[in-house]
């Protein structure tokens, strides 16, 4: 029989991230015991991250030289993305998605949504990046796949053609429904929300009468602010309003969008947001985890539920100086300076 694994350190636990000296004992993936211990080493244990929002079959695309706005760069059909997508190989397309997978892996990312372009194909093709990763892919397919994937992810109701029959569709197979919206004005987020969706994604510009739309109904926001200031969706850090959101009581995780311009890094993300946000340190870490949540348990540390976490030794870098390790991961945190990952996501 196997034994149990016993991960020793200081770690983040539950919901509120708050950090105590534990022995974890986990047992065939799940943590079946948290006990207080006062001989921990100097290990930080850290919940897995995850991205809340990528387009990983931009990965061929990464760095395209170019120019323009939103809708010449991203927006279906025409786009220079989709474009790209369409003259690529589904080879380089599936080598890309899995070695982007491998990436967020390596940064303390055990899983992320991902908005698949391609129809069916698009959405196998995703499946077979993915496989044998220790990754929970959540994939809200397009133009057909979203029958073969958890969801369907919606561009924008300004994008597409006989939105109420496919979203009416999708519901009755029993799928989730996800909108980008307000990512260049607000005039397609009350569209959105009248399609009562499970979540919408940027809400850069949305109103704040729309935002209490959000907090009223439960429907979570994913924001994504480096791809906003990358494509000039915001100059500002009143867009996407994340401290207005989180006073109005919004649910906000954290992700990256578009690999063609952002890095799938959550470390990076989260630095930024610190940067120019100045929010508290564990409200940014939650909103890096919690969109776990979307599909599946969420990543925190707890008693009878999946152990998807990381090890931090802060005694090889300068974290060993650290006052506030909760600050530093989220200020400094880099793929160097994970030990070990144990994901079970």
């Amino acid at each position: 029989m196997e034994r149990p694994m016993v991960i020793s350190g200081h770690a983040l636990i539950e919901e509120d991230l708050t950090l105590r000296s534990v022995d974890i004992i986990i047992e065939r993936g799940i943590i079946i015991a948290i006990e207080e211990t006062d001989k921990s080493p100097d290990i930080w244990i850290c919940p897995a991250l995850f991205n809340a929002h990528t387009h990983l079959g931009d990965t061929i695309a990464m760095d395209y030289t170019t120019k323009g706005d939103l809708v010449e760069l991203v927006t279906p059909p025409n786009g220079l993305k989709h474009r790209l997508l369409a003259t690529a190989s589904r080879k380089d397309i599936v080598t890309g998605m899995k070695t982007s997978i491998g990436n967020m892996v390596n940064h303390g990312t055990a899983g992320c949504v991902d908005f698949r372009e391609g129809g069916s194909d698009g959405v196998i093709a995703l499946r077979e990046a993915a496989a044998n990763q220790p990754f929970r892919c959540v994939i809200f397919g397009r133009d057909g796949g979203e029958i073969d994937s958890d969801g369907l992810g919606v561009s924008s109701v300004r994008d597409i053609p006989d939105l109420d029959r496919i979203v009416a569709k999708a519901k009755r197979n029993g799928k989730q429904v996800a909108f980008h919206a307000g990512e260049m004005d607000s005039k397609d987020v009350d569209a959105a929300l009248a399609y009562d969706p499970n979540f919408i994604i940027h809400a850069t510009h949305a109103t704040n009468k729309q935002l209490k739309q959000c907090a009223d109904r439960s429907i979570p926001i994913v924001v994504c602010p480096r791809s906003n200031w990358t494509l000039d969706a915001t100059s500002s850090k009143a867009h996407p309003p994340i401290e207005r959101m989180l006073n109005l009581g919004c649910t906000v995780y954290l992700g990256t969008d578009n690999v063609m311009f952002v890095e799938p890094d959550m470390f990076t993300e989260m630095a930024f947001v610190h940067t120019i946000y100045r929010l508290d340190p564990i409200i940014t870490l939650q909103m890096a985890i919690s969109g776990s949540s979307i599909k599946g348990e969420p990543f925190f540390i707890k008693t009878g539920t999946r152990a998807n976490l990381f090890l931090i030794n802060p005694r090889f870098s300068n974290l060993r100086f650290s006052q506030h390790p909760v600050a530093s991961i989220v200020k400094r945190a880099n793929s160097n300076i994970i030990g070990t990952n144990v994901f079970n996501s």
